[in-house]
């Protein structure tokens, strides 16, 4: 199987993601579970896919700046959520985070890395906090937040690779597969932020 089918079969199998916000309280604690809560709501597979799609298509340093950034203001925002610091409007500016990712990819639009970087960040505040104030309430925050970020970075990773084999299919494939996740994207995240 060659690495363009590998990549595409990815990012179809993180599409298969649950539907609903990945926010709607935890069942359990550890690591574990930080593992496998990104991988439970949709909002968090798409944006986290997007991110290193986006990055794929910038290239260059873009490639690892831009999902650092990503995590580590989502490793602020968790921290600002688990101690209990009030951040107006989450959910919504999840859902605006999946769009906006979308409409990176779907108009093909560029960014200097510093403003990706930024861009990306702002985003990351959010969905840090929701994780992190809904991770308060466990008895091993440390064991989820270390599991979280592993798997918000192996979804970035999943995005940079499905990104570089798309690229590697031409710049044509590789232009119909970014816009076709954007769109997937935007639609997605309309459909989440009408609840």
């Amino acid at each position: 199987m060659n690495k363009l089918r590998i990549a595409t079969i990815a990012g179809l199998l993180s599409l298969a993601a649950s539907p609903a916000f990945a926010h709607v309280g935890l069942h359990a604690d550890g690591t574990a579970s930080g593992l496998l809560h990104p991988f439970s709501g949709l909002d968090h597979v798409l944006a986290m896919v997007a991110v290193g799609l986006f990055a794929a298509r910038l290239g260059g340093r873009a490639l690892w700046a831009v999902p650092a950034s990503f995590v580590g203001v989502m490793m602020l925002g968790g921290a600002l959520g688990y101690s209990g610091l009030a951040l107006p409007y989450v959910e919504p500016a999840i859902a605006l985070s999946v769009i906006a990712m979308g409409a990176l990819l779907a108009f093909e639009i560029r960014l200097k890395v510093p403003a990706a970087m930024a861009l990306v960040g702002g985003f990351a505040l959010f969905h840090g906090h929701a994780h992190g104030a809904e991770g308060a309430q466990l008895q091993s925050f440390a064991g989820y937040a270390a599991g979280f970020v592993v798997a918000t970075t192996l979804l970035h990773v999943a995005g940079i690779g499905l990104g570089l084999a798309l690229e590697k299919g031409g710049a044509r494939i590789g232009a119909w597969g970014r816009r076709g996740a954007g769109l997937v994207g935007c639609v997605a995240g309309a459909m989440l932020l009408a609840g």
